[in-house]
């Protein structure tokens, strides 16, 4: 039993690690002027390959029922999609991976209420506080970034917008969760949500297409990392991640993605924080991490149904 968590909570670290450097390397394509609808199909399209041959040499059974066909619509619709177009413009707009990776550490707060609404979850006096404490930190982090310009608030609008479509793709996996390999699901995740971006890979995507510039190896070397490690391996790590802790469960780790980015970025020279902004960013996560905890029987303070 203990090995087995242990697995679990590895797999799960893994993934947020892969996923705080995510941040860095889309920012580096960004940074290189190459429109996110070019770089973000070639990237899915790429990690639902890999996945494919992976699958073919475990030997898992890789047909879907009749009846999960709209579910995975609907998971491929909400990430890749949603999620990744949202998140990738967020980076863009805020012009800071760090920002834009602690907004989406807020996840936890949505899938509290999304726990309540479709999954008979409860919130507590304490998910309450936590909530409070999240915000705070992220308002702080925010504020002394000094003066913004209204693409900075779009950013912020948008990477919102990114985190309900994470909560739609964690409720989508964890009712697939129990028919397929983890591998499986995000699979076909990653095959149909690069159907639903080809019109516009083809469109702006290609609109101002230059070689040396979108076949460079400074395009191509940050772009096979998001799609084997943060892509594939992350987000198979994360399907299972899900199946053995729930969405709530899962979601705590999320709040560690900015730390991640942040050193990552501070080490490799790509951002710095200021004093302020690395106490909001403490504050920020300490409060996604109270609302994931339990303290003995804690008061609901709602709930939809009985709760567990």
């Amino acid at each position: 039993m203990k090995a087995r968590k242990f697995i679990i909570y590895l797999a799960t670290v893994i993934a947020i690690t892969f996923w705080g450097l995510s941040y860095i390397w889309s920012n580096r394509l960004v940074s290189l002027g190459i429109p996110v609808e070019y770089f973000l199909p070639i990237r899915i399209f790429i990690a639902a390959v890999f996945l494919l041959i992976f699958n073919l040499i475990m030997g898992y059974d890789m047909d879907i029922k009749k009846e999960d066909m709209m579910t995975f619509l609907m998971l491929a619709l909400c990430e890749p999609f949603i999620y990744f177009f949202c998140e990738t413009y967020g980076i863009q707009f805020t012009g800071s991976p760090t920002i834009s990776s602690l907004v989406i550490a807020s996840t936890p707060i949505v899938a509290l209420i999304a726990g309540v609404i479709f999954f008979n979850e409860k919130i507590t006096w304490q998910h309450l506080v936590g909530m409070i404490v999240c915000l705070s930190g992220i308002v702080l982090v925010t504020k002394a970034q000094g003066s913004v310009s209204r693409l900075f608030i779009f950013g912020i609008i948008v990477l919102i917008l990114a985190i309900f479509a994470e909560v739609g793709y964690a409720s989508f996996t964890k009712m697939l969760g129990g028919g397929y390999k983890p591998t499986v699901i995000v699979m076909y995740q990653f095959f149909i949500g690069s159907i639903f971006f080809v019109p516009l890979f083809l469109t702006r995507g290609m609109e101002f297409f230059d070689a040396d510039v979108y076949l460079s190896w400074d395009f191509w070397r940050p772009l096979l990392c998001l799609s084997l490690l943060c892509s594939s391996m992350a987000f198979a790590l994360w399907a299972f991640s899900i199946k053995e802790l729930g969405v709530a469960g899962s979601s705590i780790f999320q709040a560690m993605i900015p730390v991640v980015t942040a050193l990552a970025g501070l080490t490799l020279g790509e951002e710095c924080l200021c004093r302020t902004q690395w106490i909001g960013l403490g504050i920020a996560v300490l409060g996604a991490i109270l609302t994931q905890l339990k303290f003995g029987n804690s008061k609901s303070l709602f709930s939809s149904g009985a709760g567990r």
